[in-house]
């Protein structure tokens, strides 16, 4: 049994003419004759009754023929999903973000993929740079958006957003609490909440390179690789943690009612940059069609000013599966 014997049949049994059936799909009569005859064979029924006077369908041809249209229309439907996701217009993404992400490059990247391409279905996961990283290596990612890129011929990077400021995490009741902005050089008289590098490599280099260049050394009195566990350490503690200025801004650090206070780090101000990473040789479409939708690199840092400000909301008319991890 081949397609075109089918899609033969359903026109025979449309029309209930052969000479019209044949000219609807540029085939002779005995060329339409033919591929019935060879359908019919290899179902070992007969499906067409015909005489001098009339074409019509035998029983079988009746029942036949429902189930024909729905084989043909699968087919068919298969074809247009395999074609849209070799353009990229159909297919699914996963992937990896972080605060700054969230909240100043998926809301417009994400509002564009519903706009040009909404049958992509994208699946979102917040995570660290260095977990986000090992799972777009090992395949459970296709886009990996975070701070720094990696020096590795694996992968492809673009810059997203330049010079994310870092920001200074203390408790409500450190003396720090009621400062604007305190110099970077005053870190060497308070123990710190850091985390591991393979966290987050830029962030961990840029504040230490941050207190290179400010001739001091870092007391790293404790280590805690969740944000939320340095919200908790530094409010108990007269102790400084760390984080980007879009979570501080977020109200991301006073997770589960625990107090705390960002206050701005000068002189130098410790930045990072957010940058999109996939692998290399990487062939879904869907790749390509998210990253074509991420607005070119902007610069966020504001001096000394207020708070940056961003989107309300990410939209959503995509399929989205978010996922949340530590």
């Amino acid at each position: 049994m081949e397609f075109r014997h089918l899609v033969a049949f359903i026109t025979i049994a449309e029309e209930l003419h052969f000479g019209r059936a044949a000219s609807r799909l540029h085939l002779s009569q005995p060329s339409l004759s033919s591929q019935l005859q060879k359908l019919e064979k290899s179902l070992g029924v007969r499906l067409v009754a015909r005489n001098s006077h009339e074409v019509r369908l035998t029983s079988a041809g009746r029942e036949f023929v429902t189930q024909a249209r729905l084989i043909v229309s699968h087919m068919e439907r298969a074809t247009r999903i395999a074609k849209a996701t070799a353009d990229g217009r159909s297919g699914t993404v996963d992937i990896g973000y972080n605060m700054p992400a969230s909240r100043h490059v998926l809301p417009a990247a994400l509002a564009r993929m519903s706009a040009e391409h909404p049958d992509v279905v994208v699946s979102l996961w917040e995570k660290r740079t260095g977990p986000q990283l090992v799972d777009l290596a090992g395949g459970t990612l296709d886009i990996a958006l975070v701070y720094g890129h990696p020096r590795t011929a694996d992968f492809r990077y673009r810059l997203v957003l330049r010079k994310i400021p870092l920001v200074a995490v203390v408790g409500k009741g450190h003396r720090w609490a009621g400062r604007a902005a305190v110099p970077f050089a005053e870190l060497a008289t308070q123990g710190c909440v850091m985390f591991s590098r393979d966290q987050c490599p830029a962030m961990y280099d840029s504040i230490f390179g941050a207190a290179s260049d400010s001739r001091i050394s870092l007391d790293v009195a404790q280590t805690a690789d969740d944000p939320g566990a340095t919200a908790h350490m530094v409010s108990v503690k007269p102790l400084v943690g760390f984080a980007s200025l879009p979570r501080a801004n977020s109200g991301g650090l006073d997770a589960m009612g625990v107090n705390t206070v960002a206050v701005r780090l000068v002189d130098p101000i410790p930045t990072i940059d957010l940058y999109a990473v996939w692998r290399a040789g990487e062939v879904n479409p869907a790749v390509f069609s998210f990253l074509d939708c991420v607005d070119d690199s902007d610069e966020l840092e504001r001096g000394e000013g207020g708070p940056v400000t961003v989107p309300p909301h990410v939209p959503r008319p995509i399929s989205v599966r978010i996922g949340r991890t530590r």
